[in-house]
């Protein structure tokens, strides 16, 4: 049967790189609400549609065109694959459809997995990234620097990039965020017996062999 697991926790968390390592190990697949909506819209659906003319507006797309579209991508996969919910749900409502999504495809929530972190350093490893402007490839400014100062390893490039939004204000917006909006779903959660928690501060293996305990074996 087919698992399904949630993957919390704040922007800059490793949720993304976590997701990936799942993906690749259990042959899962990454539901990202944003990647989905985009590809939606892209290809036109009647629920991208709908979402086209919304964020067209200049408004936010809703929790029922977001779960119409979770529920086109369920049924494209089939129900023996099993998904990571990254970025979905976000607040109780959008706990309470998801529900129903899965339960009326025969499926269920099997674990709640939230990356832990200490804001502090979660500030200092967000503004400290930065990544060769040509091929991508990433630093930081105290953890990880080319060999060779200003010199991209991988490529050569002497041209670095940061994202603008990888500044203090934005971490510390979006972690009140995640505490105010995204982490009182965990009670509905815990009164199931489903949510562990991670250390996310942890290097990414670290964090993945704990995240392996939890699953269990990947199949062979």
């Amino acid at each position: 049967m087919a698992m399904e697991i949630i993957l919390l926790g704040p922007p800059g968390a490793g949720k993304g790189t976590q997701a990936g390592l799942i993906e690749e190990a259990y042959g899962m697949v990454q539901l990202s609400t944003g990647d989905m909506l985009r590809a939606a819209v892209k290809a036109g659906t009647p629920v991208g549609l709908k979402a086209k003319a919304v964020m067209e507006a200049g408004e936010l797309v809703s929790d029922d065109i977001v779960s119409g579209i979770i529920g086109d991508r369920l049924d494209e996969l089939g129900s023996e694959t099993g998904v990571i919910f990254d970025g979905y749900p976000r607040t109780e409502a959008q706990a309470a459809s998801l529900d129903e999504i899965l339960k009326s495809r025969g499926r269920k929530l099997n674990h709640v997995i939230e990356l832990g972190v200490d804001e502090d350093a979660l500030v200092d490893r967000i503004t400290g990234r930065y990544t060769c402007a040509k091929c991508n490839e990433g630093y930081h400014d105290r953890h990880k620097q080319p060999a060779k100062d200003s010199v991209c390893d991988e490529c050569g490039s002497t041209e670095f990039k940061r994202r603008p939004d990888d500044n203090e204000e934005t971490v510390r917006t979006r972690m009140a965020e995640y505490r105010g909006k995204t982490a009182p779903i965990l009670p509905i959660y815990e009164e199931r017996g489903i949510v562990t928690r991670v250390d996310g501060m942890g290097g990414i293996e670290e964090v993945a062999s704990s995240i392996r305990a939890i699953l269990g074996a990947p199949p062979k």
